[in-house]
């Protein structure tokens, strides 16, 4: 654990005007810990960075920084939370092999899971399908009960599942989930996952490279992603658009030396063509956790193969079938419309209207927006 008096100078380093991660890593390796950093004479550091930069660090701090300083040393204080510094022997050492490690860490929680055995990030669409946000759930239960701890973004959608199927893992082999931040640590967004921030800092991990205070900034999150790859082994992608910000994550897995994996889905589903393109770019196909387990030689506490979500309930047709499966097999697994719905049933509007809404309370199947429609698979 960094004591104060140098975790004091590790927030003054990262919070001078022109210091980026990249510039304190390079100061750091020419000149040492920053409490040398700050006894380095000016033309040193000119010559490292610029005069500018070397004059505000020679400076002392202003009265915004002093307070920061001050509020990071009592909130390091508290039990459960803590800074970890690029020589602290706890900073995780997946990190240490990219690229871009962060200087400075701020964890609330757990902050052991950095370097458990076993480590997998799963991401997908902010606004996923019904179907979506089950899959993830179910597989990064799965995944949990095999003692795997689970890392993602803490964003809506897939991100948020991902937590919860961790988190409601039981038994002696759970494993746990890892939310890593697009701001400070002190701070919960989306806002209406306050809850959800209780819960993982009480049995998983909050994590962010961001100072405390720090507010959502559309530049945060894309800088977050490469934490997320590179905290993990490899990185499953479960719901992605083409041009979603998971597949910047699965970039940045690749350049890091992770597997990436994706899971595929319908043609005719819009957030199925990322995870399609992931897959024809060289991403390993996974249909169930089985496959990802298998990948990187992890055993598991159970026989069957897990979360296999997708298969087919009602797929055939028999005398007795109740008169939604009719419904069920019209829409198969892909999304459709309802006038689709009706030219494949032969259905009045107004009985179809009735089956298809018994059918979503019953949680059978997903509206979704444009007035389409979703199987939603048994488990």
């Amino acid at each position: 654990m960094t004591p104060p008096e140098d975790l004091a100078d590790w927030v003054r380093l990262m919070q001078t005007p022109g210091v980026g991660a990249l510039t304190a890593r390079q100061l750091l390796s020419a000149f040492g810990p920053p409490q040398q950093i700050f006894q380095t004479p000016h033309a040193a550091l000119a010559r490292a960075t610029s005069s500018t930069v070397a004059a505000a660090l020679l400076s002392e701090p202003d009265g915004p920084t002093r307070d920061l300083i001050e509020r990071t040393l009592q909130w390091a204080a508290q039990p459960g939370q803590t800074c970890l510094t690029l020589d602290d022997p706890a900073y995780p050492r997946s990190l240490l092999d990219t690229a871009d490690p962060p200087p400075l860490l701020y964890a609330l929680g757990n902050a052991a899971l950095l370097n458990a055995p076993r480590r997998l990030a799963m991401v997908g669409a902010r606004t996923p399908t019904a179907q979506g946000e089950r899959d993830a759930h179910a597989f990064a239960l799965a995944f949990s009960e095999a003692g795997v701890t689970l890392v993602s973004g803490f964003a809506l959608g897939i991100d948020a599942a991902a937590h919860r199927g961790a988190l409601a893992a039981t038994g002696g082999q759970a494993g746990s989930t890892i939310a890593v931040l697009g701001t400070g640590c002190d701070r919960v967004y989306p806002p209406r996952h306050k809850e959800l921030a209780h819960l993982v800092a009480r049995h998983g991990l909050l994590l962010s490279e961001f100072a405390l205070g720090t507010s959502p900034s559309k530049g945060n999150f894309p800088r977050r992603n490469r934490l997320i790859s590179g905290l993990s082994r490899g990185v499953l992608v479960v719901e992605a658009a083409t041009h979603s910000g998971s597949l910047i994550t699965a970039r940045l897995a690749g350049e890091q030396g992770r597997e990436v994996f994706a899971m595929p889905g319908s043609i005719h589903n819009p957030l199925a063509h990322g995870c399609h393109r992931l897959i024809r770019e060289g991403a390993k196909l996974v249909e169930t956790a089985q496959d990802v387990l298998e990948e990187f030689g992890w055993d598991a506490p159970w026989s069957a193969r897990p979360a296999e979500t997708n298969a087919v309930d009602d797929a055939s047709p028999a005398a007795n079938d109740p008169p939604e499966c009719d419904i069920l097999r019209a829409l198969g697994f892909d999304v459709r419309d309802f006038d689709d719905l009706s030219a494949r049933t032969g259905w009045p509007s107004d009985r179809l209207a009735a089956r298809l809404l018994d059918l979503e309370l019953q949680g059978r199947i997903a509206r979704l927006p444009g007035g389409r429609f979703q199987r939603i698979a048994r488990g």
